[in-house]
């Protein structure tokens, strides 16, 4: 829709010398999101693959498991005053049959682009929520040297970000390191929706032998959203939060933060981790 980076004119101070210039901007804008006519959260996002994000919101709430439980998602016409269309509210139909859970997992109605859950999951909720078991799935490895090199290639994928340095990024690789997709956001939770919308879209669930990488820190909410996609591999560049490392480790998912260069901390699920021997005994 053209609406992923907006213009704005900045004055521009370098070295004492001063000029006006138009600067590139990342667009924000809240998305209203409803399930079968019935309004259920707003989200600030950037705006594209809107969707995808609606789709994959759901799947981390519970409510679609499969291309199966979507018949369709629409733009509500008749959002703005005058009656026209303003391309920020979806409306997520769900297929005949479909059981509609308890889909708050205790979540604020309202979220942000920089929080979206606020602390209000409880780790019971997402292991009783769950359809695939990450300790059920086949056993992935993935070697430290592999983690090492996605960092650089998801940030070689960025196209937004080079124009604008505004945008959140995550990723979905195989376990041998193919690139998978990508998608931006200013919102990093949402970011993670679109990749998963896009796999529920496609009939890739669940991500069961797949590794998410985002640009930013490992809060709760993204490991719940690696768990809800079953998603057995959860890296950031950043730092995990202790909620985030818990629900790991109950969910049996692996999680790594501080992906920098060679080095990385592994906070849960070290099984995974390919290590070579002589580093294993040392």
């Amino acid at each position: 829709m053209g609406r992923v980076t907006e213009r704005r004119r900045v004055l521009r101070i370098r070295d004492g010398a001063v000029s006006s210039r138009p600067d590139t901007l990342v667009a924000e804008e809240p998305l209203e999101i409803r399930l079968d006519g019935r309004p259920l959260a707003i989200t600030m996002r950037t705006p594209g693959d809107d969707f995808a994000l609606a789709a994959g919101f759901l799947v981390s709430e519970g409510v679609l498991g499969g291309q199966q439980d979507l018949r369709n998602i629409v733009y509500c016409a008749g959002a703005a005053v005058d009656g026209s269309n303003t391309y920020n509210i979806v409306d997520v139909k769900t297929a005949p049959g479909v059981v509609i859970p308890d889909i708050t997992l205790e979540r604020n109605v309202y979220t942000t682009s920089s929080c979206g859950l606020c602390g209000k999951a409880s780790l019971d909720a997402v292991r009783t929520t769950a359809r695939w078991p990450i300790e059920d799935t086949p056993p992935v490895r993935i070697s430290p040297e592999l983690l090492a090199s996605l960092p650089d290639r998801l940030r070689a994928a960025q196209r937004v970000f080079d124009r604008t340095g505004g945008l959140h990024a995550a990723a979905l690789f195989s376990e041998e390191g193919e690139l998978l997709d990508v998608r931006e956001d200013v919102g990093r939770h949402n970011a993670v929706d679109k990749l998963v919308g896009r796999a529920l879209q496609n009939g890739d669930l669940p991500l069961s032998r797949t590794v998410l990488l985002v640009s930013g820190r490992a809060s709760f909410e993204l490991a719940q959203k690696a768990v809800m996609a079953g998603i057995p591999v959860l890296a950031a560049v950043s730092a995990p939060s202790s909620l985030a490392v818990d629900l790991a480790a109950e969910a049996g998912l692996t999680l790594v933060g501080f992906l920098r260069g060679s080095s990385m901390n592994v906070y849960a699920g070290e099984e995974r981790i390919a290590l070579r021997a002589a580093a294993a005994q040392g």
